[in-house]
């Protein structure tokens, strides 16, 4: 398996994060890629011999399809040969670019033929006739675009700045502080993150700060794991271990230092 992490063009990348490519030519592997909480909902497009499925919910993916928050671990089950392109959203445009109720697809997928106001279905057939990546990126790309001119003016921008404050603080600043910060309640805050990104800004900021902490863990960048624990703001270690169990159904230990 092959794997890319690319930058948005810069066209995008208010409200695109990053885009990830994962590929295999292999036509004769199962292939597992488990996928945890990282705060951001996407748009993916597969193009797979024998269809992808999401488990535990063993679903059979469309071609293109929206997915929400990862709250609890999922794992895409695919067989053979296949190509994966993935745009992490910014979850401040679930609900105006694509007109869902983001607590309806926590931990869940929303086949896109549903959008009315575009052919998501002749719009998959031209990805799948595209042989390069170049060109796919290119149409999901301008798809997007579509979506932000039509819908922008609906957009919450506030939200969007506690998203880039808990970011940028690697969830471990007081959601009470960024309220102060960008002169809002913080009750007022919490209904319309809760409303525009299907979470409430504590648990997303938990979401920032256990991403931190399995980012040191997957690049081995520590000496002992209670270097992880308090780095990443945690009280304990039996706190942080909780919570990462809680997150990947596993221990750290299932990340060792080599």
């Amino acid at each position: 398996m092959s794997f890319q992490s690319i930058p948005p063009e810069k066209s995008i990348s208010l409200f695109v994060k990053t885009i990830w490519i994962f590929e295999s030519a292999d036509t004769r592997i199962n292939t597992n890629l488990p996928f945890f909480a990282d705060g951001c909902p996407g748009l993916m497009f597969q193009q797979t011999e024998n269809g992808l499925t999401v488990n535990p919910h063993k679903k059979l993916m469309p071609v293109l399809f929206l997915y929400g928050q990862t709250i609890t671990p999922i794992e895409l089950q695919i067989s053979g040969a296949y190509q994966l392109i993935i745009f992490q959203l910014f979850p401040f445009v679930l609900k105006s670019f694509f007109n869902v109720t983001p607590q309806s697809i926590n931990n869940n997928c929303y086949d896109l033929t549903q959008v009315k106001e575009f052919d998501i279905s002749s719009f998959s057939q031209q990805l799948i006739s595209h042989k390069k990546i170049e060109e796919r990126i290119e149409s999901i790309t301008a798809l997007l675009l579509r979506f932000f001119h039509a819908k922008k003016q609906t957009l919450d921008f506030k939200i969007k700045q506690v998203i880039e404050n808990i970011i940028a603080t690697k969830g471990q600043k007081k959601i009470n502080s960024i309220a102060e910060d960008l002169k809002i309640k913080q009750r007022t805050l919490e209904r319309r993150f809760l409303s525009e990104t299907g979470i409430l800004p504590k648990q997303f900021a938990k979401i920032i700060q256990f991403q931190s902490s399995l980012e040191q863990l997957t690049i081995k960048d520590y000496i002992k794991l209670s270097d992880v624990v308090y780095e990443n703001g945690y009280s304990d270690q039996s706190h942080f271990i909780k919570v990462f169990k809680a997150y990947t159904g596993k221990t750290p230990k299932a990340f060792p230092k080599t």
